[in-house]
């Protein structure tokens, strides 16, 4: 889940939350002010039942008059009604409209009050009581202040859950947009790191938060990294640069011991595979050295813009007369010119490698192929030839540096290093070399994404 949508949810839950909270504390308020009308209401019932009690309907009436302006001091209801529903005393001109008395029962309506002139509307919550001789006694209070203060605190906790939500929302999109910055900083800079800069690290802000803590840790890791890199490579070099000086001298000497008039012919039939096989070392050690040179050392596709598609061409046309000697039809597909920036020097080894492999595994009669597109998207290279191919399970072994697959491999020269240089020269240049089945055959393809591409217009190339 991403952090806006993270955001998004918690802003929701809260929301929810307070929602709730506060529509519990409305229903608690506007229950505790009906409790408290129906008490004041109850109260007033009982006095007069108590004057009913001593002095009869007299008394009642007696005292309902005392209590006529009681309306504009307290908001009181009150009419003493005959059997026939006509008032006898009280507040009220004429028994409510609609409404049928019950005894001992609560009832609702609505009174006339003249205001400033005018006639405004009142709800009052009332009780009803039957009393002897047949009398009805009616005993309410007016609610339109309880009702005003329910409606403001309802705007009040409308406007709070809406005043919570955005906060909250605000909060939340704050975060989301720090966290989302932060991984984005760190996902550039790991990103630099792959390239082969292991000097980048991870920005620590200062807010001690899970985000400085795992920088710190990451930093540490590179910062080891690094240090055994370095060691790595100092002593590749040196044991490079131990051994070419040797293998350089013993490969004069033989030379020398080859020239010689006096020497039998026994030797010269033993020194020419040994001279051989010195070649092979050497190149092996050059191989040895270009992988760890452009992977350890960071070689990015900073510098040259290249043309892919002229760069192919180039190389197709160097080795089509080994091709065509070997029984081999070599073809370049490149409709148009595809521009890259990368290092020139590298992708021409990539495409020598690719030529060179399928030279040495695609038997006579074969075909190669050699294709470049310039898509939107990218900048794909491909090598395609109808050999014996790779197994589908061998494709990824097949990258290792020193491992050669299929039955071919055991019959072929070479030390099982072209493709594995060919993949690293790739991800140099943030691509990707796969395998693939070319049915038959084998094709090696590889991706540049569209971030490091120039666009350029085209034209057609072939060499056979």
């Amino acid at each position: 889940m991403s952090s806006a949508r993270l955001a998004l949810v918690y802003a929701a839950l809260v929301t929810v939350f307070t929602s709730a909270l506060l529509l519990t504390v409305y229903l608690l308020t506007r229950s505790s002010l009906e409790r408290e009308i129906a008490a004041v209401v109850r109260a007033e019932v009982d006095d007069l039942s108590d004057d009913l009690r001593l002095g009869g309907i007299a008394q009642v009436a007696a005292t309902l008059r005392l209590r006529a302006d009681s309306w504009g001091r307290t908001g009181a209801v009150f009419l003493l009604a005959d059997e026939q529903f006509r008032p006898v005393a009280g507040n009220l001109t004429s028994w409510p409209r609609d409404i049928v008395p019950r005894e001992s029962a609560m009832v609702e309506f609505d009174i006339a009050a003249h205001e400033r002139g005018e006639s405004v509307l009142h709800p009052v919550e009332a009780r009803i009581e039957h009393l002897a001789n047949g009398y009805w006694l009616l005993v309410g209070a007016d609610t339109s202040e309880r009702a005003s203060l329910l409606r403001s605190f309802g705007i009040a906790t409308a406007w709070g859950i809406a005043f919570t939500a955005l906060g909250v929302w605000l909060l939340g999109a704050a975060y989301a947009r720090r966290t989302a910055r932060r991984v984005r900083d760190y996902a550039t800079t790991c990103e630099t790191i792959i390239q082969g800069d292991l000097t980048q690290r991870l920005r620590v802000d200062g807010s001690r938060d899970e985000f400085d803590a795992l920088a710190v840790a990451v930093n540490a890791m590179l910062d080891r990294i690094e240090q055994q890199t370095s060691t790595l490579r100092a002593a590749f070099d040196s044991i490079a640069h131990d051994l070419r000086t040797p293998l350089y001298r013993l490969r004069v000497r033989l030379e020398e011991a080859q020239l010689r008039a006096d020497l039998p012919t026994e030797a010269h039939e033993l020194i020419t595979p040994a001279l051989e096989e010195l070649d092979r070392v050497q190149r092996t050690l050059a191989t040895l050295l270009q992988i760890s040179r452009a992977e350890a050392s960071g070689v990015t596709t900073h510098g040259d813009s290249v043309d892919l598609a002229a760069l192919a061409a180039n190389m197709v046309e160097l080795y089509a007369p080994g091709m065509r000697a070997a029984g081999l039809e070599v073809v370049l597909n490149a409709p148009e010119p595809a521009q890259l920036t990368g290092n020139r020097q590298l992708l021409a080894q990539l495409i020598t490698n690719l030529l060179e492999n399928a030279l040495k595994y695609v038997p006579a009669g074969g075909r190669v192929e050699v294709r470049v597109r310039n898509t939107p998207e990218a900048v794909s290279l491909s090598v395609a030839d109808n050999g014996p191919g790779i197994p589908a399970g061998d494709r990824e072994a097949a990258l290792r540096p020193f491992v050669r697959v299929g039955d071919a491999a055991s019959k072929a020269t070479g030390s099982g290093l072209g493709l594995s240089l060919a993949a690293a020269v790739a991800r140099l240049h943030r691509a990707q070399l796969t395998l693939g089945d070319n049915a038959p055959g084998l094709v090696v393809h590889c991706g540049f994404p569209a971030a490091t591409r120039r666009d350029a217009p085209g034209g057609v190339a072939q060499v056979s």
